[in-house]
């Protein structure tokens, strides 16, 4: 399928995406509900008044960051929290997506490219061994040193395991879904890619700063939301950013059991 139009953005409608980004950093880095959603609404509105198809887009991304912001992104894997996540999560990815091709009535702007009949280069398989070697070498050291392993619940049971591993992985994928796929591809098409990529980022970071990632996290993931950002230009492919980031948090996975309790996966230097 063609690639969906662009419509660049005036100048002055950089400052609306970069409030909506903003919004996002109040509502997960800082937990602050309304001023978020002032933010946010007032963001919409300027861009509504600015440029319409910017405003189309933006409101796409807002959805999903009001979906949610409705429930705590907190580490925890109690059943009750397992399925309230999945399903707010899902919606914050869902309901975008229809409201972009049921609604707008356009050639639909979110497209999710699982397979592009491209071959990996060298260099994209090299870096594929390279990101979990990468892990095991960074992620013990930040969960450890920092404390932050301490923002995730100690896993116990088979049950919790089981939970623990599904959610980890689902989470990842919904990362790539929502802010490459939506959040990133939609602020593309006004905006010069390193600009949409930063905006993204900040989208991106914030939710993981809610999720757990603090402490110096922040020097982990804003290099990681960036570069997933650049390779998903340079690839067009979901599967490969999806494939890297699940590699990464497989050890993320690891490094966070171990850091509870060390004598459970002992293959760790830190």
């Amino acid at each position: 399928m063609p690639a969906p139009t662009t419509s660049p953005a005036p100048l002055l409608g950089l400052l609306p995406a970069v409030g909506v980004s903003f919004s996002a950093f109040l509502l997960f880095a800082l937990m602050v509900g309304w001023p978020g959603h002032v933010v946010l609404a007032l963001s919409l509105a300027a861009a509504y008044l600015i440029h319409r198809p910017l405003f189309r887009d933006l409101l796409l991304i807002g959805i999903g960051i009001t979906i949610v912001s409705t429930t705590s992104v907190e580490a925890d894997i109690s059943w009750p929290m397992f399925f309230r996540l999945g399903v707010v999560l899902g919606a914050a990815v869902l309901v975008p997506v229809l409201v972009d091709r049921l609604v707008y009535r356009r050639e639909p702007a979110i497209r999710f490219p699982w397979f592009t009949g491209r071959r990996w280069t060298g260099l994209q398989w090299a870096y594929v061994v390279a990101v979990p070697v990468l892990g095991w070498l960074i992620l013990p050291s930040y969960f450890i040193n920092s404390g932050a392993y301490q923002n995730w619940p100690p896993i116990q049971t088979p049950s919790e395991f089981g939970r623990f591993f599904v959610g980890v992985n689902v989470v990842g994928l919904w990362d790539e879904l929502f802010f490459i796929c939506i959040c990133f591809a939609l602020l593309s098409r006004h905006f010069p890619l390193w600009q949409a990529n930063v905006l993204q980022a900040v989208i991106f970071v914030s939710f993981l700063w809610e999720l757990g990632y603090r402490s110096w996290g922040p020097l982990l993931t804003i290099p990681f939301a960036l570069l997933q950002g650049w390779i998903f230009t340079r690839t067009k492919s979901l599967t490969y950013v999806v494939i890297i980031h699940l590699l990464f948090d497989a050890v993320v996975f690891l490094a966070i059991v171990h850091a509870h309790d060390r004598s459970i996966f002992p293959f760790f230097v830190y």
